[in-house]
């Protein structure tokens, strides 16, 4: 991918595209990992460690793009050196008029205009591909909010995020509104069994006519198609509060590229599923990934239960069995993180049952430009 935009203004500084080079041999690597650390240093700053952060090897894979999303990365420099990034996300499949945007400024460059020439450069190059709805995600812990810290609510969800925030501040003035707000939670590992067979034992009761089953890394082929299904209604049966998201269509060779990407990138996943016994269809499931790169955090991916099989326990069944499954594979793991959409009261109780405790919030910023 040639470097196609490049950007400069009064003062010495350009904002660059990258090309994304395909690992840390690449003579295009130094610009990239450059990026790549500017990100980390952002995380480290904002939460005290890196649980939030991609490893160096999933930053190579996922911003390489594919054939579902085009992916653009930028790199701002202040007469030569290194003082901001900038990403682009430009959907393909679905949701073609909407794209991704993020800014990253060092922190001994903020308030001097950095972020602001940066997001315009992300902003125009999304115009040009006729996208007319920017996305934005910014992650904030909870610290502030324990100490009594005022906050925004969310436009359309529930919720809010810390009205001081930097993220928060810089969002307004750019004209972005605060969608909807998602809870970011820990569970502490190990968990104690004798909780987990209490909850388990109340949740069998409603659950006579299913089958708890797994796999890790790969979907078994009888499963593929039906685990496909419920790949597709996650993207439709979440919460998305007035973001406007369309479904996503999944199929076997998606559920593969997601496979063969993650274990690209040095990533395990382990999924639990429920298992219809009479029709034989996957009616719910719920994913944990790993990396040993950054072995102390699981983090939880998707769970979802389908519509028509909901109230019979198995979001409470199918998280149990892969906590279990975690705990087995991963024992130097510490905490499992996850997300979840405030008005996602369902959901939010299960994580609560279990024992996570809320950590943070993202707000899911968006500007309509037409």
């Amino acid at each position: 991918m040639a470097s196609s935009s490049n950007f400069s203004a009064n003062g010495g500084l350009t904002i660059e595209r990258l090309p994304v080079p395909h690992g840390p041999e690449a003579t295009a690597s130094t610009d990239f990992k450059a990026f790549h650390a500017l990100r980390i240093a952002h995380e480290l700053a904002l939460w005290g460690n890196l649980d939030h952060s991609a490893t160096l090897a999933e930053s190579f894979m996922f911003w390489q793009g594919n054939e579902y999303e085009e992916r653009h990365v930028y790199l701002a420099r202040l007469d030569g050196i290194v003082v901001g990034s900038g990403s682009l996300t430009l959907p393909l499949s679905e949701n073609t008029t909407t794209a991704g945007v993020d800014v990253v400024v060092d922190a001994a460059f903020r308030r001097r205009g950095i972020g602001t020439m940066i997001l315009e450069v992300l902003e125009k190059a999304a115009v040009e591909r006729n996208r007319t709805s920017l996305d934005g995600y910014c992650g904030e812990p909870i610290g502030p909010v324990i100490a009594g810290e005022a906050l925004l609510e969310a436009k359309s969800g529930t919720g809010g995020v810390p009205l001081n925030a930097a993220s928060t501040r810089f969002a307004l003035h750019h004209g972005y509104s605060l969608e909807q707000v998602e809870t970011s939670s820990i569970l502490t590992l190990p968990v104690d069994e004798a909780h987990l067979i209490e909850l388990e034992v109340e949740a069998l009761r409603r659950a006579t006519e299913y089958d708890i089953i797994g796999w890790m890394n790969e979907c078994p082929d009888e499963l593929l198609d039906s685990f496909a299904n419920l790949k597709s209604l996650m993207s439709t049966e979440v919460p998305i509060a007035g973001l406007g998201w369309e479904g996503e269509e999944w199929d076997a060779v998606r559920v593969r590229r997601e496979e063969s990407t993650w274990r690209a990138s040095g990533m395990d996943s382990v999924v639990a599923a429920a298992r219809h016994r009479p029709s034989g269809e996957l009616a719910a499931y719920t994913v944990l990934t790993h990396r040993e790169a950054l072995p102390a955090v699981v983090s939880q991916e998707d769970t979802l239960v389908a519509p028509g099989h909901r109230g019979h326990g198995l979001g409470m069944l199918v998280k149990i069995a892969n906590l279990r499954r975690a705990e087995s594979l991963w024992p130097d793991a510490t905490g499992v993180m996850t997300w979840n959409a405030n008005e996602n009261r369902h959901m939010l109780a299960i994580n609560i049952a279990l024992g996570f405790k809320p950590s943070g919030f993202e707000g899911e910023w968006q500007k309509r430009l037409g």
